[in-house]
Order: C-alpha cells, then structure tokens, then sequence
C-alpha cells in the first residue's frame, strides 16, 4: 500500500510539473509571438503615417500647380489685352501721325479762323479759372470747323535763363493742350505744340504789364482753305441745283 501511495505522488508530481511546463511554454510563446509581431504593427502603423502624408503633400502640390496654372492662364490673357490696347493705340497714333504728316505738309493752304490767348502767372503754367472760362468760350467754336488744327505758342517774359524759359513756354502751352484733350475730347493729333520762351514778345518786357503780356499762350483755330473752298463749291453747286 505504500509503494501505491508513493506511485500516486510521483504520478501527481510529474502531472504538476508537466502542467507548469506546458503554462511555462505557452506564455514563452506568446511573448515570443508578442515580440516578433509588435515590431510589423508599429512599422505598418509608421508606413500608414507616411502614406498618409505623402497624400496630403500630393494634395498640396496639386492644389499649388493648379494655383500656378491658374495665375499664368490670368497673366497670359491680361497681357494679350495689354498687347491688344497696344496695338489699338499704336494705330490710332500711326493715323495721328499720318494726318499730321499731312498739316505740316500742306501748311500754307490753312488759314486762320479763331484766335484765343491765355495768361499765367509769374513762373506758372497753371490755368486760373478765368483763362479756363476763355478756353471754354473758344472750344465751342472748333466743333464747327471742318479739317481744322489748333496751333499752340507758349511764352515768357524775359526773367530767368533761355533755357528755363523754353521749358515754361512749352509747358504752358500743353497745359492748354491737355485742359482742351480733357474737357473737349480733342484728338491729340489736332494739336501743334510749341514753345518760343522769350523770343516771340508781344509786348515790352521792361514793364510790369508788359511781362504779364508776355507770360502767355496763344491758340488759333486753323482750317483747311482746300477744304473750305471744296465745301463752298459744294454748297453752290447744291443752290444751283435748286
């Protein structure tokens, strides 16, 4: 009975210990399992990461190409406007040109129908409103004159250098130029612009009066005689008709 006993001690000795290995293999195991396993899970959570981001960089980069696409196709069409208004300009300035090729050509036929001056002040080349309400007065004789030219001379007095003279003169006279390209819509090309500084007096500049005389601008309204005697005989051929 003894020796049964003994047997059945070392049968549950054994089977404990059995047991004890076999938990002591399995949570080896699982470590094991555990530790060759984390290591795959961080790198596909890092690799999600990074996909992520490269996404979110390919979005940006999209968004920024399309931005710069955007701006481009914009500066291209407003400079093909630009280049359009351009290329307008340049040929209403080419017919400009054309026709003043032609007054100063033909400058002997035009005669004189309007004439206006214009005073300023001492080193001025301001319009007071009283010279404006001259100009105003004179502009609403131009739109009457057919194939007609404003010829603009500006003066001085005799103070100050030749050269600063000059200078004044032909400002003066576009300050006339451009008070009649603003209010009246005179095409530019009607215009022939010159200053004389101190050389063309009408008056002594050995007197106060005289001076102020002298610090002027002259505008006459010419017309075409060519034009004006086609006119006339237009005219008169049209009462013959009648």
């Amino acid at each position: 009975m003894t020796t049964n006993i003994r047997r059945g001690a070392i049968l549950t000795l054994a089977l404990g210990a059995g047991f004890s290995l076999l938990m002591s293999t399995g949570c080896a195991t699982k470590k094991y399992v555990r530790s060759q396993v984390q290591p795959v899970v961080n790198h596909t959570n890092q690799l999600d990461s990074a996909t992520a981001k490269n996404q979110k960089d390919i979005q940006n980069v999209d968004q920024r190409a399309q931005q710069g696409i955007d701006e481009a196709n914009g500066a291209a069409d407003k400079a093909q406007h630009q280049a359009q208004m351009a290329g307008q300009q340049a040929e209403a300035a080419q017919q400009g040109v054309n026709q003043l090729n032609g007054v100063v050509a033909n400058i002997g036929n035009y005669k004189q129908v309007a004439a206006v001056t214009v005073n300023f002040g001492f080193g001025k080349s301001t319009l007071t409103p009283e010279e404006q309400q001259k100009l105003d007065s004179f502009a609403s004789q131009i739109g009457n004159t057919k194939s007609y030219i404003l010829a603009l001379t500006g003066g001085t007095d005799s103070t100050g250098s030749a050269k600063y003279n000059f200078q004044l003169s032909q400002e003066r006279a576009h300050a006339v130029e451009r008070y009649l390209v603003a209010h009246y819509k005179i095409p530019p090309f009607k215009f022939y612009v010159i200053g004389m500084g101190k050389e063309d007096a009408v008056a002594s500049n050995h007197t106060r009066s005289g001076r102020a005389e002298n610090r002027r601008v002259t505008i006459q309204l010419m017309t075409d005689r060519t034009s004006s005697a086609m006119a006339s005989t237009g005219n008169g051929g049209s009462n013959q008709m009648r």
